[in-house]
């Protein structure tokens, strides 16, 4: 059983670093918002694994919820600008 928490750790390290760099290098800006939305995911996961239920909480409601949330909010709102200029 002392085998399995490392490793977990280390599978959650290597998503955590994977969807880093699909965030980075993705054109598509939806799925880099959710590629950085699973970082701060995997992050809260790690933090619950560690012992730091409060920080888990923290980091999943602000850093994956709200923070996702509001990149989409604002993405569709720039994507509606866009739309509006074109039609003056």
């Amino acid at each position: 059983m002392s085998y399995l928490l490392p490793a977990l750790t280390g599978l959650l390290c290597f998503t955590m670093l994977v969807a880093a760099i699909v965030a980075i290098r993705d054109r598509s800006m939806p799925v880099a918002i959710l590629a950085a939305g699973l970082v701060s995911l995997v992050a809260s996961v790690l933090f619950l694994i560690l012992a730091s239920p409060d920080v888990a909480m923290t980091e999943a409601a602000i850093g994956s919820g709200l923070t996702t949330f509001l990149l989409f909010f604002v993405l569709a709102r720039v994507r509606a600008g866009e739309h509006d200029g074109e039609q003056s």
